[in-house]
């Protein structure tokens, strides 16, 4: 049944493995708590493992449940994920539920140009079209003229400041064990920092998606005999995030492909020295040498090069830690949630 005020009830449409899957708290797993605490009427899909059986549940929850919610949210990444959200949002039309779909993935854009009439079909029945990255926003703009940008919230008071005036050579990875987020730059930059800083450490959080990554970077320790100098210390849940982070003060991003980058801005927040490869949206987002590092991709002798500098030039490490932390408020949650109400809102009554 639907509560008093119907309209104000949603379905959000996405991965939400955080239970399966320590370590993967999702942007709409975090949506779904604001949301509630909003007074809304929450139902998602889905948290089931596996991929065939995720959509096959996400279109039966869609059915089952369509009395339940008044709008949907829906996800939507490239390869074999697009198409579970021509599934999704194809039934939702035959249920004539009004959706919004929210465009995800460093990978998209390529996607778009590669299939723009599936991409165009896809966003012209939407209610509204969001999505955090200007990036993808650019590059799909001509397939459909109104996207609204949001930025993926953050809630500030999960994360611990700390000015990093005099930084420790403590590095800290954060991103899942894939091909995508290439791990084995990390290994190799540390290996090319030792030699400046003999007591460097570099700490690795994230799960593994078994793609071969993690037995790569631990046999990559291995030739370079760094093995004792890095912690693989596995999957944080979100609300450890904030922890993790404060006990290290240079965080290294080696992502091939970003369409955000949670992780960064996770870092900006609690002040670390930024040092990330310049792919996707990373550009558009920080600024080199004002508050953060950029370097070119896979290129581990340039970030190591970096991490020298934050470490040798206190004036520089003080300025990027605290412009990083500045530039983190503008993905704080409260402002970013209240436009999702809204959204869902004009969507509901639509």
């Amino acid at each position: 049944m639907m509560p008093p005020d119907g309209t104000r009830s949603v379905l959000l449409v996405g991965n939400f493995l955080s239970k399966a899957r320590p370590g993967t708290h999702s942007v709409g797993e975090f949506l779904a708590e604001q949301l509630t605490l909003l007074g809304w009427r929450v139902a998602t899909t889905s948290s089931h493992p596996r991929r065939l059986l995720r959509a096959a549940d996400m279109l039966r929850t869609i059915w089952r449940r369509r009395r339940d919610y008044a709008v949907a949210q829906v996800d939507v990444f490239s390869g074999s994920a697009f198409r579970w959200a021509e599934w999704t949002t194809t039934l939702l039309r035959r249920l004539r539920k009004p959706y919004i779909i929210t465009l995800h993935g460093g990978n998209l854009p390529a996607f778009a140009a590669l299939h723009p009439a599936r991409t165009r079909s896809l966003l012209q029945f939407a209610h509204q079209v969001t999505t955090p990255s200007r990036l993808i926003c650019s590059a799909v703009k001509t397939l459909r003229a109104s996207i609204t940008v949001l930025p993926n919230p953050l809630d500030l008071s999960n994360y611990f400041f700390r000015l990093r005036t005099n930084p420790s050579p403590t590095l800290v990875w954060l991103r899942a064990f894939h091909e995508i987020y290439n791990p084995c730059m990390a290994v190799r930059c540390l290996a090319e920092v030792l030699p400046f800083a003999p007591g460097a450490t570099l700490t690795m959080y994230g799960p593994d998606l078994r793609d071969g990554s993690l037995n790569r970077a631990r046999s990559l320790m291995r030739s370079l005999n760094v093995e004792g100098k890095v912690l693989i210390a596995g999957p944080l849940q979100k609300r450890d995030v904030g922890r993790a982070l404060s006990e290290a003060d240079i965080f290294l991003n080696t992502t091939r492909f970003e369409s955000f980058g949670v992780g960064v801005v996770e870092a900006a927040a609690s002040g670390l020295c930024i040092v990330t490869t310049a792919v996707g949206e990373i550009p558009l987002l920080w600024q080199d040498g004002i508050d953060a590092l950029l370097v070119p991709d896979d290129d581990s002798i340039t970030m190591a090069t970096a991490v020298r500098r934050v470490l040798s030039d206190q004036h520089l490490s003080r300025q990027l830690s605290q412009c990083a932390h500045r530039g983190a408020h503008r993905f704080s949650a409260q402002s970013i949630i209240h436009q999702w109400n809204e959204l869902l809102s004009l969507a509901a009554h639509s």
